[in-house]
């Protein structure tokens, strides 16, 4: 058999050890060929691509990133992508496709499964919002980056009695902010899911500094957004790929806590450096899994599927089920939260 495998969105602690572990499989278990197109879809587009053997994954285990190079693709090339998806089968002379990515990719795959092209499909995002899967590789990483970020910014707060706003990724699912505030004890967690007034945080910290705790931490999704008429804040416009542009609320909600409290409040706005460096043990083993298993899902013919964490035990589920909705946190997740505040 011969595979070939993309990396595709957004960068994502794991990538790496996913590859590293399809090519184990299939090289060692199945003597089959791997083949890597190199900047996602835009290498399966152009021609792009480089043969993976042992030696090509030698030592990436631990390495953030992905070796293949990522890109995102517009729409319209897309479209030209399922318009060729058997061709491409026959030209580049592969059995199987293995994309790895998020919801946009998951949504590519399923058109070109749909459009004739053999596809088993690995989950990856930090945001760990991909249904039918209940942890995605790369959100333990991203949670330890916040976690740790928030210990440190306490003690700073702290020594200039200040309130720190935390502004994590988390464009419509805030499961970041959920756990890494919860880890962090932050005093405030916005998410998505749930609007947030203005005056309940200036409460809380008010209520804070009448006890003698003169700081406080408030960890925000990026996506999280005031209740109607809480504060004046404008939604960002649509890219070129189809992604809402957010307008930066780390910033905007910092700047009305300290115009609304009168006390210094500085936003810390993480971005990217959730994205990078070594992934956690957690997620380098559960990337080493579903690499394993969508290799013995391509030798079973299970196509049209994709890798799926279910309690302890890797499930192959349908690709459509993955890019139906969006896992966001659900109302008793939120409420936990909020009990340890």
């Amino acid at each position: 058999m011969r595979i070939g495998v993309l990396t595709a969105g957004g960068d994502c602690p794991g990538l790496n050890a996913v590859i590293r572990s399809v090519v184990h499989r299939a090289v060692v278990g199945h003597n089959d060929e791997v083949i890597g197109f190199e900047d996602g879809f835009k290498g399966l587009l152009d021609g792009r691509f480089r043969k993976l053997d042992l030696d090509a994954v030698s030592g990436i285990l631990a390495r953030g990133g992905t070796i293949l190079g990522s890109a995102r693709l517009e729409r319209a090339r897309l479209r030209e992508a399922c318009d060729s998806a058997q061709d491409f089968s026959r030209e580049y002379g592969i059995d199987v496709l293995i994309p790895i990515g998020g919801e946009g990719t998951l949504t590519a795959a399923r058109m070109l499964s749909d459009a004739g092209m053999p596809v088993v499909g690995v989950p990856k995002t930090i945001d760990n919002d991909i249904s039918s899967t209940d942890r995605t590789f790369g959100f333990d990483t991203a949670v330890g980056v916040a976690t740790e970020a928030i210990d440190r910014l306490k003690t700073t707060a702290e020594s200039h009695q200040r309130v720190m706003v935390v502004e994590v990724m988390g464009r419509h699912a805030g499961w970041i902010a959920l756990e890494s505030g919860m880890a962090g004890g932050a005093h405030g967690i916005c998410l998505p899911e749930r609007p947030f007034d203005v005056a309940d945080l200036v409460s809380m910290v008010e209520e804070r500094f009448s006890r003698g705790k003169k700081f406080a931490v408030i960890c925000v999704a990026e996506g999280a957004h005031p209740a109607e008429g809480s504060m004046d804040y404008k939604k960002g416009a649509i890219d070129q790929f189809g992604h809402e542009r957010f307008a930066g609320i780390g910033t905007k909600l910092a700047t009305e806590l300290e115009r609304r409290l009168g006390k210094e409040a500085r936003p810390v706005i993480l971005g990217h450096v959730q994205r990078g460096g070594t992934p956690t043990a957690y997620d380098r083993v559960l990337a080493t899994r579903f690499g394993w298993h969508a290799v013995e899902a391509a030798h079973r013919g299970d196509f049209g599927r994709m890798t799926a964490l279910r309690g302890t035990d890797v499930k192959m589920v349908p690709l459509a089920d993955a890019v139906t909705e969006l896992k966001r946190v659900p109302e008793n997740r939120m409420d936990e939260a909020e009990s340890v505040f």
